[in-house]
């Protein structure tokens, strides 16, 4: 049986556009400056790496801005059924200006320190924190993280 999904946040067409676009452009830029007029051979050799980077994070981001996240009563997940989180792990929300979270995200912080993990443009865990958003709207984010906060809210 599935679980009730109590809020739902996406990455929006225009902004994984823009977001891959922005990438690709910057490796197209990096590797015909290091094919163009070749500096020293270390110069050239980090260059074309950097754009190969860029290529790859954009391939990245194309596939994990294809997924969503979804809350539900016991936890926060991809919808692709990737647990994120479980909400009884949830320890406190940050959407504070100064909270080192996602640009128009949330900041996570759990009980238990969890596998690092990253999925560009959507969310991000690092031990205790797992900061949701990227190329999300706000005001999906917002109530995503409103709808937690009263739900550990409730719990207390």
């Amino acid at each position: 049986m599935q679980e009730e999904v109590l809020a739902t946040v996406a990455a929006s067409s225009p902004r994984r556009w823009t977001g891959v676009g922005m990438l690709v452009t910057v490796g197209v830029l990096v590797i015909y400056v290091a094919l163009a007029s070749p500096p020293q051979f270390g110069w050239q050799v980090f260059l074309l790496a950097a754009g190969a980077a860029a290529f790859w994070l954009a391939h990245r981001m194309w596939s994990a801005t294809e997924d969503r996240i979804e809350l539900t009563p016991s936890q926060l997940r991809t919808g692709s059924g990737q647990v994120i989180c479980k909400v009884e792990d949830v320890e406190a929300v940050d959407r504070s200006v100064f909270a080192f979270k996602p640009s128009n995200g949330f900041l996570v912080k759990t009980h238990t320190p969890n596998s690092n993990n990253w999925a560009p443009g959507l969310w991000w865990r690092v031990g205790r924190r797992i900061g949701v958003g990227g190329m999300t709207a706000a005001a999906e984010t917002k109530f995503m993280s409103e709808m937690l906060s009263a739900m550990l809210a409730e719990k207390d």
